[in-house]
This record gives structure tokens, sequence and C-alpha cells, in this order.
């Protein structure tokens, strides 16, 4: 599978598939240096990126699942559904 040039990818899921790609080009060890290192840099980017993404979303949760006191509220996803 070859690099894609361009488009950068955008949504979360996309940044991982790049993620995935790029971790099987690697994995292969059949490229050239320079290309190796510019894919490990990507990927090291595209690694802070999602786990910025997934820190907010946890922030969001949080802040959603405060109870009148401001505490964090556990509630399990099965008390919600029913």
């Amino acid at each position: 599978m070859a690099e894609r040039k361009g488009a950068k990818p955008t949504t979360f899921e996309q940044m991982l598939a790049r993620l995935d790609e790029i971790v099987r080009l690697l994995e292969k060890g059949d490229a050239p240096l320079e290309e190796s290192l510019s894919l490990y840099t990507e990927g090291a980017a595209l690694i802070r990126t999602c786990t910025k993404q997934l820190d907010e979303a946890e922030q969001t949760v949080v802040k959603l699942q405060k109870g009148e006191d401001g505490e964090p509220v556990e509630t399990s996803f099965a008390s919600e559904n029913e």
C-alpha cells in the first residue's frame, strides 16, 4: 500500500486509519530511511492530535455527568437506556 499524498485526515476515525496505515508501512521495513522518518513524524503528530481529541471528549463527558453539587456522578449506560 503506497503512502497517500495530498488530503490530510480530518476526522478521528480517518486519523486512526492513517495511523494504522503508517504502522503497516513502517513494519514492512522496505521504505527508505527518509520516508520512514517522515512516516514516523506524521504518525507521532497523529497520535498527539488523537490523544488531545480523546482528552477533550473525556472532559465533555465528565462535565455532562456532574451532579447537582458539582461532583462527578457515575452512571452506567445501561441505566440511561432503560
